[in-house]
């Protein structure tokens, strides 16, 4: 186990500011995810990490030694492309093997490796056969074996489920998660999935443009969003975020309440919406509709997503408008000039 430190990390391709000043530190064991669109400038980071890339300012440290100028195999560290990059040629069981034997470790120091890494991940049966006759979760697995046999300070995962179908990427997920907690070693994790990032990590970086926009808990991140950018990309549908008296108020989908339903608490918002459409999703309905009243004037007027946890069809109809009410404590508000998170304390929300 090890901590990661950077600080005021930079990365410059000429003109093009890829990383712009990361400060960050990872606790002792923990799985980060690194969560961003493309270009953000995630797998920048990761790869100055490995050393793969050298910084143009700043500094790097695992637990307090600086990293910045040592060689990648010098660094202990392990990484799992999205691509897996198994070698055709070689056997799984080679595939495994092959970082030890580079390191020259006695043979029977690789097999006691080989014989834990293949049951913890449950590969042993695929030992014999090769890349090209695995699938995707197995290659994902036997690529996972390869970094964990080293006994690495740090993993680092470059978007490693992209490749996988989205129907065994929810059990990978999982399988990702458990093997994390057996060997407690500390993660860093890039993805631009938020579903991922949501459901694997203890704490989640959000970059955008180069820069950190909040580190949190999923939970922190979700409902205490530091800016607008992160409340508008947390969340599958986003935060919604409408004008009100010179501010940015934010509300999750499922924090719209009928006005004859709603919590008995104090009301931020009061909305007359227009359902436009009504889409069934199983477990919930999600409702698209147009802010008639209850906001700042907009030459167009808000379009909100909301969610309503019921599998029985709603007493809605696309084409009515109905009351909607918002509580202040499910209300974010934001100042609509710098896109920050404000007080709430501070400022009256209705």
């Amino acid at each position: 186990m090890a901590i990661l430190t950077t600080r005021a990390l930079k990365k410059h391709y000429g003109r093009i500011i890829a990383v712009d000043g990361v400060d960050m530190e990872t606790r002792d064991g923990e799985l980060l995810a690194v969560l961003g669109p493309s270009g953000s400038g995630k797998t920048t980071l990761m790869r100055m990490v490995a050393g793969l890339e050298e910084p143009s300012a700043g500094e790097l440290f695992i637990d307090g030694r600086s990293i910045v100028g040592v060689p990648p195999r010098s660094r202990n560290i392990a990484m799992v492309f999205q691509n897996y990059a198994l070698y055709p040629n070689m056997t799984v069981r080679d595939n495994i093997l092959f970082p030890l034997r580079a390191r020259k470790m006695p043979p029977d120091e690789q097999r006691r490796q080989l014989d834990w890494v293949a049951g913890i991940l449950e590969i042993t049966d695929l030992l014999d056969r090769r890349p090209t006759r695995l699938s995707g979760g197995q290659s994902q697995r036997v690529a996972l074996a390869r970094a964990m046999v080293r006994t690495p300070d740090l993993f680092l995962f470059d978007e490693p489920l992209s490749s996988l179908d989205a129907q065994i990427r929810s059990q990978a997920r999982g399988e990702l998660r458990e093997l994390h907690d057996r060997t407690g070693i500390t993660t860093l994790y890039v993805t631009h999935d938020q579903t991922e990032a949501l459901g694997l990590a203890d704490r989640i970086m959000v970059m955008e443009k180069g820069t950190v926009h909040q580190i949190g808990t999923p939970q922190q991140l979700y409902y205490d969003p530091a800016d607008t950018f992160v409340a508008g990309f947390i969340g599958d549908p986003p935060m919604n975020l409408l004008p009100l008296d010179g501010r940015i108020i934010g509300v999750r989908p499922e924090h719209f309440h009928l006005a004859a339903e709603a919590p008995n608490d104090e009301i931020a918002l009061a909305l007359d919406i227009e359902v436009e459409h009504l889409e069934f999703l199983g477990a919930e309905w999600l409702i698209y509709g147009v802010v008639r009243r209850g906001v700042t004037e907009q030459r167009r007027p808000p379009r909100v997503i909301g969610r309503l946890r019921q599998a029985a069809m709603p007493t809605l109809a696309t084409g009515e408008t109905h009351h909607f009410v918002v509580t202040r404590r499910d209300a974010c508000v934001f100042d609509p000039e710098t896109g920050q998170r404000l007080s709430q304390a501070k400022v009256a929300v209705a």
